[in-house]
């Protein structure tokens, strides 16, 4: 079978996409794939670095004032349909999937006027523009959230969660903890503000260090890249505890988390699934300045559910952060009810579930 993916702009439309194809390859050696991004989008670099063939076309989204540069856009739209039909064509492909991102829009189009069979992959609780205006062309639409059925034609719409979810099972909870320099018997918390960091969340936890540091607990404290120079400064003046580890980024976070007995988090899409996969309960800080305020959505589709506990980044402060902190984690019955509440909204097999699909729909069309 001949798969052509599609996704682009953030980690997570890239992140399920790369899942989705390198959890394919282990189970199946009869498949090729072909990724269509952009080039200057951060899929290039994470799609070429894992020797995945790519190819890229022009497009940009639109902007939501009215302006030129959506006529430009169009134009642009339209191009890429052109060139996307041209390497549908050439790779002779049998299914496409688009996992987010403007750059899936003239791809999955072009698949869906060429009559190749099409799915949309929607990580999040309140879809993007590009995921509601292909929801009209493709064949079916795979969702990680209950709460995104509603935006959608209901005859077309599949629950298969994120194939992010299928990475972070099987990890060793014992070496994710060594990796990163934490002892093998205290409980954890990851606190985690994103792969750039989150400025509030650094600030708490900032200001949280030495009450913190005397916790029967341990912390795993991730700045992001970004902020982790000023971070280390603040901490030389305060005093590292012992009990507190401080990384600016972790690259093999399905590892980390599967040695993590609560989070606290932003709410993107791929995070929510990796928790609830693996169980784990969750304080969660969605993001107030993304599109449609999708992440404190995606949260309350967690804490409506108790898995999580969602805490408005207004409302963020040092002591109501370690205050739940406590209350979840030296509360074993709490911490065992969120834990079970959480695995229960996990759909760990998406990769089967989305492979199979896309069988389907290539015999369907045969």
């Amino acid at each position: 079978m001949n798969i052509v993916v599609s996704g682009g702009g953030t980690g997570g439309h890239i992140y399920p996409a790369l899942a989705l194809i390198r959890e394919i390859k282990k189970e199946t050696k009869d498949v090729n794939f072909l990724y269509i991004g952009t080039e200057k989008g951060l899929e290039s670099k994470l799609v070429t670095r894992e020797n995945i063939p790519f190819k890229s076309i022009h497009i940009t989204g639109f902007k939501r004032s009215i302006s030129l540069e959506n006529v430009k856009t169009i134009m642009r739209f339209f191009k890429g349909v052109r060139e996307s039909k041209r390497m549908l064509k050439e790779f002779k492909a049998d299914v496409v999937i688009g996992t987010g991102g403007y750059v899936c829009g003239p791809v999955v189009y072009a698949a869906a006027k060429l009559g190749i069979p099409t799915i949309i992959h929607e990580q999040n609780s309140v879809p993007g523009l590009t995921n509601k205006f292909l929801s009209r062309y493709v064949d079916r639409i795979a969702i990680c959230f209950e709460e995104a059925k509603a935006f959608f034609p209901d005859h077309k719409v599949v629950l298969t969660g994120n194939p992010r979810a299928s990475e972070v099972l099987h990890q060793d909870r014992i070496k994710g903890r060594i990796s990163t320099g934490l002892s093998v018997g205290e409980p954890v918390v990851l606190i985690v503000g994103g792969s750039r960091g989150a400025r509030p969340i650094n600030e708490a936890v900032l200001k949280s260090l030495v009450q913190l540091g005397g916790k029967p607990y341990q912390v795993l404290y991730i700045t992001g890249d970004v902020h982790y120079d000023e971070v280390k400064k603040e901490v030389e003046l305060i005093g590292n505890p012992k009990n507190v580890v401080i990384k600016p980024f972790i690259h093999n976070m399905p590892e980390v988390l599967a040695g993590t007995d609560l989070t606290v988090a932003r709410a993107g899409a791929t995070t929510l699934a990796e928790l609830t996969s693996l169980g784990i309960p969750s304080i969660l800080i969605p993001s107030p300045y993304v599109t449609n305020n999708h992440q404190e959505k995606n949260a309350r589709a967690l804490s409506d559910h108790h898995a999580a506990k969602l805490l408005l980044e207004k409302d963020l402060n040092s002591q109501k952060l370690v205050e739940e902190i406590d209350r979840i984690l030296l509360d074993e019955q709490k911490l065992n009810e969120m834990k079970k509440a959480s695995k229960q909204l996990g759909v760990p097999d998406a990769v089967k579930r989305l492979y199979q699909l896309m069988k389907e729909l290539v015999d369907g069309k045969k």
